[in-house]
């Protein structure tokens, strides 16, 4: 029987940045907010939280300060994914030392490896550690897929116990060859309840940053047998998902939270602040959502 990580909601928490480094006193403020709407795990260091431009020292820290201030109260998920599998497995292995609960392994991206070399790759970041590890497949960014058949054999491995999977048509295909024990969480907000239809167990969610009440609530009503409410919150969060989508994410997101005055800072370059057109239209979907007046 393989740990399941959890159940439910999990936010891609941002990084609040300031020009010097990480903004400590802004993080705790959001890590007590997502545990106080009923987030039930919080993923640090994700791409939401963008890691890819956060040096080892800044990326442990977040991950250790995350660790600290949950204190045990939700799952802490560590992203330590990279597509040198060197230093992915050096990051797995320290966030393990940090007190993580599990760590999130994107596909390797740039160096468009094999599906061997796919394996080869998570199998070494699992065996080089104790704690679960979800792997995360979003061939958007990586221009790779992890094709079922791979999940299928590393779902074989012991402490490879899910996924984070962005390609909605192959989630049946990953259920059915690794059955209910391995966990299918979705990696496209627009799409959590068709995944939970299929048998998933939840969301690695970005608009959980500033819906994470309505997030939760929709992956429970559905577990609870309430269908239709589960459908009514999806149904209601498309445009507001489609707006914080409009540009690159996690730009439209942070800008989000700058707008409902959470004063999260900027993105890291090379991503850069909205288009105004574009920023008038998120203003609109949160305006609709009943977020802004």
């Amino acid at each position: 029987m393989k740990k399941q990580v959890f159940t439910g909601s999990g936010v891609a928490i941002i990084t609040p940045f300031t020009d010097t480094g990480i903004n400590f006193a802004k993080f705790e403020e959001l890590v007590e907010y997502q545990i106080r709407e009923g987030t039930d795990a919080i993923v640090v260091c994700g791409t939401t939280g963008e890691a890819s431009t956060m040096p080892d020292e800044e990326h442990l820290s977040a991950i250790r300060f995350v660790v600290n201030t949950v204190s045990g109260r939700i799952p802490v998920i560590a992203g330590t994914g990279s597509n040198d599998t060197k230093h992915a497995i050096e990051l797995s292995k320290a966030a393990e030392q940090l007190g993580a609960d599990a760590i999130l392994s994107v596909c390797p991206y740039y160096n468009k490896t094999t599906q061997k070399g796919l394996y080869e790759h998570f199998k070494a970041i699992a065996q080089s550690i104790n704690i679960p590890v979800i792997l995360y497949n979003v061939p958007s960014r990586t221009n790779l897929n992890i094709d079922p058949q791979t999940v299928k054999r590393l779902s074989e491995i012991d402490n490879i116990v899910g996924i984070k999977e962005c390609n909605l048509a192959q989630v049946g295909e990953i259920i059915n060859l690794c059955g209910p024990d391995f966990s299918v969480y979705s990696g496209e907000d627009a799409n959590i309840l068709p995944l939970l239809a299929l048998g998933g167990k939840g969301v690695i969610s970005v608009m959980a940053n500033i819906i994470p009440r309505d997030t939760h609530d929709l992956v429970a009503h559905f577990m609870n047998g309430n269908i239709e409410e589960s459908r009514r919150l999806q149904l209601k969060a498309l445009d507001l998902i489609k707006a914080l989508f409009i540009e690159t994410s996690p730009i439209p997101i942070k800008a989000a939270m700058n707008l409902l005055g959470m004063d999260v800072g900027k993105c890291r370059m090379p991503l850069v602040d909205m288009e105004e057109k574009n920023l008038e239209i998120l203003r609109n979907a949160l305006k609709s959502y009943g977020l802004l007046s």
